[in-house]
């Protein structure tokens, strides 16, 4: 039987997500008591977790007046692509030396792409961007590179925050997203390493709204 997670995690993780999906959009002053009485909690998980949320980044506190949400900084969508593209493109120059797991891969992500062309005709923002991070995450994964993928996974929560906040701005682009997607599945199943590099950037620029100088 899996163990429930403690008062303090579950503040903790409810908290995060409103802020990756933007119901806490960045500039926002939050209360511990105004998420207490919402999640039926005492104040003390609650502080907690704004205290651990601080330590990674999201939050910044603030004695007697609460929690600022942390906005997402100048210059941090183009650290994220720039960090996305390395090791998505190695791990799929790795993923095409070997036909077996490129066929897998191939595989999983037309099923990801199913799911995000169900989510992009009646889904939420929240959950499409799930879905977005999903597959790029098959991606990392099938190179089988456990230390890339760990950290991969540490910029999975920013890469959502910042295409919830991409489709907020842009909401029309989520079709163009899945288009892309299935474009370069087209080119792993083609085994083209060097034009999936070049695409996943050109991607990943298109739907965070960068141009080649990094700037939005």
């Amino acid at each position: 039987m899996s163990k429930l997670p403690s008062a303090s995690e579950q503040a903790y993780l409810t908290v995060k997500e409103m802020i990756v999906t933007g119901e806490l959009p960045g500039g926002e002053l939050v209360s511990e008591g105004d998420i207490a009485t919402a999640m039926d909690v005492s104040r003390t998980p609650v502080r907690e977790a704004f205290l651990r949320l601080q330590v990674e980044g999201w939050m910044r506190l603030y004695p007697k007046r609460g929690a600022l949400v942390v906005p997402i900084a100048a210059g941090e969508a183009e650290h994220v692509v720039s960090a996305r593209r390395l090791v998505e493109a190695g791990s799929v120059a790795t993923v095409v030396a070997d036909d077996r797991t490129r066929t897998a891969l191939v595989a999983d992500l037309r099923v990801s792409l199913e799911r995000q062309r169900a989510l992009a005709a009646d889904g939420t923002r929240a959950d499409f961007s799930e879905a977005d991070a999903d597959f790029h995450r098959l991606i990392v994964r099938a190179g089988g590179n456990p230390l890339l993928d760990a950290f991969y996974a540490g910029l999975r929560e920013r890469q959502r925050r910042m295409t919830t906040h991409s489709l907020a701005r842009e909401p029309a682009q989520i079709s163009r997203i899945v288009e892309d997607h299935a474009h370069l599945a087209d080119l792993i199943e083609a085994a083209n390493a060097d034009e999936f590099s070049v695409a996943v950037d050109a991607h990943m620029r298109r739907t965070h709204g960068l141009n080649e100088g990094g700037q939005r």
